[in-house]
């Protein structure tokens, strides 16, 4: 933990710091790109960083890490960083990455604070971060050593032996080694990252959750290209990664994949699940159920989806299938627009409605999809009363935490 000096000081000044740290972040990454371009180029997602989304994210965890760090009776701060941890490992973070990042960092605040960074707050300050950074690298070497890579051997190429198009903004891509070798084991839920070289000479890296975990010999992946679109008063440029994979990526080809990563997976226990999903979060859904096949479960399984369209509906037919095959499993699902069908049992209109939806008793509920979509249902589920330790969730893209209920 901190020291007593330095917890009373960063208790002090963490409303200042934490007040400015929106406006500390875009400077700090000015700061690092310019000094190491090569950072934006080839390990950042330049979408996010355009957006605003990392800026944000980095901003939210500084804040929340700091005060967990100087709360009495709160919970171990290096429990929130399980998450941020798992993706730096897919990413290859090392080690003396993170001397740079502090580098610019607490140039940043200076630049931001000026004379109200004393000696005395910048010592605390960077005691905060270096509590931080030792933490996150204690825990992903430990996540080097389970995968038995190091960070250098983090990405295999792989070939595409399959490619299926999902729905019209959805393709779904099977992966194997080039020699037909044994892939490294992945626990349902679990990710990979991707790593493309772009038109511009750019090493582009983005998540994808894996549909096909209990299978050695192969991996499954889904990606959905993102358009450019409009984002308050903003145009989010369309998605570098996705629209070159929907492009260029046939069988036969080779591409760059991570080990797999992620803190969010199912625990082998028999307590009944329910599995919300919208759009493309049905991924780990899907991997999920293939697990549940594959070890041939009779646990109870509510399945809930929402999409656009039963067209929009990637994996619709997949998931309907590995339902049937697991006893204990149904689905309902909710579409925006039914088309020419009328509603019934399982087909519903409209966006997701838990009223009259029987959950399982003491289920443990995971959710994925976009963060509104996740803030609502966990808000629903906390109005019925569950507990806020049975709702677990995945959030794609830079981390964010839902509001609890």
């Amino acid at each position: 933990m901190l020291s007593p000096a330095s917890t009373e000081v960063v208790r002090a000044t963490l409303p200042v710091i934490g007040a400015a740290i929106g406006k500390i972040t875009p400077i700090f990454y000015r700061r690092l790109f310019a000094a190491h371009p090569e950072l934006e180029r080839d390990l950042f997602n330049r979408g996010n960083q355009a957006q605003g989304n990392q800026q944000r994210a980095l901003a939210g965890a500084v804040a929340a890490y700091a005060t967990l760090l100087v709360a009495e009776d709160g919970p171990d701060p290096r429990a929130v960083l399980a998450r941020i941890a798992h993706k730096h490992a897919s990413l290859g973070i090392r080690e003396e990455q993170y001397p740079i990042v502090h580098e610019h960092l607490f140039a940043a605040i200076v630049e931001v604070l000026g004379e109200a960074v004393t000696p005395e707050v910048a010592a605390a300050w960077d005691e905060v971060y270096w509590h931080m950074a030792e933490s996150l690298i204690a825990i992903e070497n430990d996540l080097y050593a389970a995968a038995g890579v190091t960070p250098e051997t983090v990405f295999r190429r792989l070939v595409v032996t399959t490619r299926v198009q999902e729905s019209p903004d959805t393709v779904s891509f099977v992966l194997a080694a080039p020699d037909g070798s044994a892939l490294p084991p992945a626990r349902p839920g679990q990710y990979v990252s991707v790593a493309v070289r772009l038109p511009d000479g750019a090493r582009q890296i983005r998540q994808y959750s894996l549909t096909r975990a209990p299978q050695a010999s192969a991996w499954g992946i889904s990606v959905k290209a993102i358009p450019g679109h409009r984002e308050g008063d903003a145009i989010a440029p369309a998605g570098e990664v996705s629209t070159f994979l929907h492009s260029n990526l046939f069988e036969g080809d080779e591409i760059e994949v991570s080990a797999p990563f992620g803190e969010l997976t199912l625990p082998e226990h028999e307590a009944p699940l329910v599995l919300v999903s919208a759009g493309i979060g049905i991924t780990p859904m899907i991997g999920f159920l293939h697990h549940l096949v594959h070890t041939e479960s009779d646990r109870t399984v509510l399945v809930l989806h929402a999409d656009r369209s039963l067209a929009n509906h990637a994996h619709r037919v997949e998931a309907a299938e590995l339902v049937e095959a697991l006893p204990g499993a149904t689905q309902l699902r909710w579409y925006e627009d039914l088309g020419a069908r009328e509603a019934d049992e399982v087909l519903r209109a409209g966006r997701i409605d838990l009223d009259g939806v029987e959950l399982p008793a003491e289920a443990e509920i995971y959710l994925c999809g976009p963060v509104p979509f996740m803030a609502g249902v966990q808000a629903a589920l906390r109005e019925r009363g569950v507990a806020v330790d049975r709702i677990h969730y995945e959030v794609f893209g830079p981390a964010q935490e839902l509001a609890s209920a």
